[in-house]
């Protein structure tokens, strides 16, 4: 089954699973499918970050699974729990990441490079196995994985980062060939949002960050919301293993001095 343009229309029964949904650019998300009347489920490793951010979004339409995105037993969970309370899980949307190094490649942890890609890819791949396996495959849907502009060039000093996300790149891609025409893969590709997870790259210096953006500011989390919002809708239904780049015009002054 496959999704059809439904004009803008709000949308309405659809089920959204959202990884890393408690705060920043994930809850964003979670508040947009909300806002045009999806039900959600959001996971996160702090259970009372969840419940919290579960209050806010509305418990009668939101609900919170504790537990870490790399861990096969909570993706079973959380899948289970969607599927026991809703019924259904038309939407996947990859949010969950980590970045705890800051440095050189050269000196790189090479254990803490694996934890990087278990979080922000292989947890993206099992998931999409999930709900794939229990809604999916049979009714169709849409996944958005949330990547990065790290992934498409160089950036200094987060190249671990940098790697997971272009291989969350290639994974829309594939699961985007694969999953076809049944379900529709997409990412996002964020700059620099306003977020706690990203704050080491603009706290005290916010104004100097934003000055290389365009549009002279540094993203929030709505303004990546609305496009992943956007790729799940049936206004996307001819997108299918493209990433979007949310980065304010930064990459407009590649090579500009």
């Amino acid at each position: 089954m496959t999704e059809q343009n439904t004009g803008g229309q709000p949308e309405s029964g659809k089920v959204a699973l959202v990884t890393g949904g408690s705060r920043g650019i994930g809850y964003g998300i979670a508040e947009a499918l909300v806002a045009r009347g999806d039900r959600v489920c959001i996971t996160g490793r702090n259970a009372d970050a969840l419940e919290e951010a579960v209050e806010r979004l509305g418990s009668d339409r939101a609900m919170g699974i504790a537990g870490k995105a790399h861990d096969l037993e909570h993706q079973a969970a959380a899948v289970d729990a969607v599927m026991e309370a809703y019924g259904r899980v038309d939407h996947l949307v990859n949010n969950a990441g980590t970045n705890p190094v800051f440095g050189p490649m050269a000196e790189l942890d090479l254990g803490i490079a694996r934890k990087v890609f278990e979080t922000n890819v292989i947890s993206a791949l099992g998931f999409a196995q999930r709900t794939w396996a229990a809604w999916q495959q049979e009714h169709g849907g849409a996944i958005v994985n949330v990547a990065s502009i790290a992934g498409l060039s160089a950036s200094p000093f987060i190249g671990a980062y940098g790697m997971s996300k272009a291989a969350m790149i290639n994974l829309t891609q594939q699961l985007a060939h694969e999953f076809a025409p049944a379900v529709r893969v997409n990412a996002v590709a964020p700059a620099v949002v306003k977020t706690k997870f990203a704050a080491t790259l603009y706290e005290g210096r916010e104004e100097e960050a934003a000055a290389r953006y365009p549009m002279g500011r540094l993203g929030a989390p709505s303004d990546v919301a609305g496009a992943a919002a956007f790729l799940t809708s049936g206004e996307a239904a001819w997108i299918t293993g493209q990433t979007l780049t949310v980065d304010g015009g930064l990459f407009l002054n590649a090579g500009v001095e």
